[in-house]
């Protein structure tokens, strides 16, 4: 996985075998820092954090993508984890954010998102989002951050007595 984006709490990562391929619209993961099972498990502070990013990232996405050719219609998120259920630890949380083009040729857009498990080989020839890509979204993220809809303090993520973002 490339990382794209860290918070105090969580990561932005370009998946290297994609469950959407870049054509078809792309797939971005965000994981914590800090494993959890499942989003019950977050702070009230941290799972702010985690909607906020949710909401940056989708806007993100969808317009760098848009910009660089890609139609995207909408973005899914899903929180998943039912791959996990068979490991050691258990499943933990990482929220996916699905990007549907309107051109897309296997994840046809309109209809559900087919996701079998890794081991049937259908991912096989899915592409990752390209350097390209990831910089233009890397690029707006940081641009949406700095208006106020996304600011810190207007998520109640500022730190009192600091001036210092919750971002790095």
């Amino acid at each position: 996985m490339q990382e794209i984006f860290a918070t105090e709490n969580f990561t932005v990562q370009v998946p290297s075998l994609p469950h959407v391929s870049r054509a078809d619209g792309g797939h971005v993961v965000i994981w914590p820092k800090t494993p959890v099972p499942d989003r019950t498990r977050l702070s009230p502070a941290q799972a702010t954090e985690l909607m906020r990013l949710t909401m940056v990232v989708g806007v993100a996405m969808t317009t760098a993508l848009q910009a660089r050719g890609v139609p995207i219609g909408r973005i899914n998120y899903q929180d998943n984890g039912n791959w996990g259920v068979g490991n050691p630890g258990g499943p933990t949380l990482h929220l996916h954010l699905y990007g549907r083009s309107k051109t897309a040729k296997v994840q046809t857009y309109g209809e559900a998102l087919r996701l079998p498990h890794p081991a049937t080989g259908f991912y096989r020839d899915c592409k990752p989002l390209n350097t390209g890509d990831i910089a233009a979204i890397r690029k707006k993220i940081a641009d949406l951050l700095r208006q106020l809809r996304y600011a810190d303090a207007a998520w109640g993520l500022h730190r009192p007595g600091s001036d210092e973002p919750t971002v790095r």
